[in-house]
């Protein structure tokens, strides 16, 4: 059935019950809708999360900064985000954008705000000396990707995610604008790796631990379940690096870290210590 004409009204009105699968929580506004505070662990980095692909670049970081020998130790908490946990005081205190991860360095004096994935993946790539180039050209051409993904990624999610898999209906024109910018990325990023072992050259970088949890889930069939859908087996250089990356023993332990969803086996809602990750992988 073709979609139905709509016609915009001259002023927008707020429509609490239109929106699909988030409409509850969703709103025009800013600002916490109750007071909580958020739990604090034994750790100087406080991580609030969930093991959505934007609160997984952050656990495969933190994990991947332990696996190389550094100081990291980190608490994971879980904000639950489809029960509005995000707009909790605590949490708005340390992001004022109500969205996962947000983390809190409490090595400093006074404690340090993080939020935002990009910002907290360069913030600890910084403040670790590690999974970031110095070298000028190497340094920039991660960045580049880094900023690349925080700007398509939305066009992937927001987009083709929303209208492929959460929206209430389903509308021809955008499920196709999203899929076409959608494929395109992934064309990008295949041709990209043809040349490339990892996405800004030879090294690994905080570039690659973002653009994974989206584009290599996708890829490996994890996301929306529209692998067949995009024929995502056409990118053959993206699929090679997905896989590399999924076999990294720090990126097995980071996807699960704030898990409360899909199989209970493979859940970890909280981690304060290596002990918890181990426990939940001795299962499987």
């Amino acid at each position: 059935m073709a979609d139905q004409e709509y016609t915009p009204p001259k002023v927008w009105t707020w429509d609490s019950e239109s929106g699909g699968r988030f409409a509850s929580i969703n709103r025009p506004i800013s600002g916490s809708t109750h007071e909580k505070d958020l739990p604090v662990g034994k750790h100087p980095l406080q991580l609030h999360s969930l093991a959505t692909p934007n609160g997984v670049k952050v656990t495969v970081m933190l994990e991947e900064l332990l696996a190389a020998g550094h100081d990291a130790e980190y608490d994971a908490w879980l904000i639950n985000i489809g029960e509005g946990e995000q707009f909790g005081s605590g949490f708005v205190e340390i992001n004022p954008n109500s969205k996962i991860p947000a983390l809190l360095d409490r090595s400093t004096e006074p404690g340090t705000r993080v939020f935002e994935s990009g910002s907290i993946l360069i913030y600890l790539a910084e403040k670790f000396g590690a999974f970031l180039p110095t070298e000028h050209k190497a340094r920039t051409e991660t960045f580049n990707w880094l900023m690349w993904q925080m700007g398509s990624a939305p066009f992937l999610g927001g987009g083709f995610g929303h209208f492929y898999a959460y929206a209430p209906k389903k509308f021809e024109y955008a499920i196709n604008r999203y899929a076409m910018e959608t494929k395109r990325q992934l064309d990008v990023l295949d041709k990209n790796l043809q040349h490339n072992e990892f996405l800004a050259g030879d090294e690994y970088t905080i570039a690659d631990m973002a653009v994974w949890p989206w584009y290599g889930g996708m890829v490996l069939g994890r996301l929306y379940s529209a692998a067949e859908f995009l024929q995502v087996h056409e990118y053959e250089h993206l699929g090679r690096w997905a896989k590399q990356l999924n076999a990294r023993k720090p990126v097995k332990r980071g996807v699960i870290v704030n898990k409360g969803f899909g199989d209970e086996a493979t859940q970890l809602k909280e981690r304060h210590s290596a002990a918890d990750i181990d426990a939940v992988l001795g299962k499987s």
